[in-house]
């Protein structure tokens, strides 16, 4: 199973990289304006593709999800890139908690190193509070949440608790990326 969810990940990136040259084949962009103009010719289908690339990245971690939020923000603005970003990442999150309480350990060792694993879960068992330290890690950048997603599904963490961690803070993280990578516009 390890191998398909590596094939899998594969897949979703090469698909990935065919809408990105399909984007950008035969076409010379001069100004982020030009670029804009041409991803907005997708119509609704250029975001939706971006919200469903962003959860599918938290399920089948592959590449960092701050890279689509950069996507995002560059082609369709601090605002609607960051609500792209915000509803594809939170809901990705919650297919990975959801992932790791029916198939447990054994899936998370097939997405995540088992010293990823063993190095996390020190950590977390040195916290007072498991659900303060999810917060805090949503938070800040570069963490590595898609691990601590499928971790809060194997500790059974309850679902309400979770997600309402998720919603509240997956947005700020999310919100500095777009405002940031936004400028680029």
């Amino acid at each position: 199973m390890n191998r398909k969810i590596k094939i899998l990940g594969i897949v979703g990136f090469v698909i990935l990289l065919l809408f990105l040259a399909k984007l950008f084949l035969g076409r010379r962009f001069d100004s982020v304006e030009a670029l804009q103009e041409y991803v907005n010719g997708f119509g609704i289908a250029g975001p939706l593709f971006l919200t469903a690339f962003q959860a599918f990245q938290v399920v089948v971690p592959v590449v960092p999800g701050y890279l689509g939020c950069a996507a995002g923000a560059v082609a369709f603005g601090t605002a609607a890139g960051f609500w792209c970003n915000y509803i594809g990442i939170s809901a990705g999150s919650v297919i990975a908690y959801i992932l790791a309480r029916k198939y447990g350990i054994d899936l998370v060792l097939m997405m995540f190193s088992r010293k990823q694993y063993e190095k996390w879960s020190a950590r977390i068992k040195k916290s007072r509070s498991y659900g303060l330290f999810l917060f805090a890690a949503t938070l800040l950048p570069l963490f590595p949440d898609d691990f601590l997603c499928y971790f809060s599904g194997l500790i059974r963490m309850d679902r309400k608790k979770f997600i309402w961690i998720i919603i509240l803070g997956k947005p700020w993280c999310i919100l500095a990326y777009s405002i940031v990578f936004g400028l680029i516009r």
